[in-house]
């Protein structure tokens, strides 16, 4: 599927965005604790965010896509956590997924 510029209306903004609030959060994580999934989760989800911004800005296919698939790793990894230790770093992961979640979403939704 390819993703007009016209129908974006400033998503892979929204992409790279999250793709720095996950990786740093991540190197982050990794600097407090030496937790390497931390940095690798981090990096990793960051990565896919950033390759969706990029993709959309370029309007190659399936930006849009990798964005909300980041969302829903994101979110599978941090929604349990977030209910299970009611910490704020999961919480707050959390909202990020579900909010690029509906985001993402809603751009795959505009273009089918």
């Amino acid at each position: 599927m390819s993703v007009n510029k016209a129908n974006m209306s400033g998503l892979e903004n929204i992409s790279y965005i999250l793709a720095a609030l996950v990786a740093s959060g991540g190197i982050m994580g990794y600097a407090k604790t030496r937790s390497l999934p931390s940095i690798i989760a981090g990096c990793g989800v960051g990565a896919l965010y950033g390759l969706g911004g990029y993709r959309m800005q370029n309007r190659q296919p399936y930006g849009v896509e990798l964005s909300l698939l980041a969302s829903v790793v994101l979110g599978g990894a941090s929604i349990p956590r977030a209910i299970r230790l009611r910490k704020p770093v999961p919480m707050a992961l959390s909202v990020l997924s579900l909010f690029g979640a509906w985001t993402f979403g809603n751009g795959v939704r505009k273009n089918l």
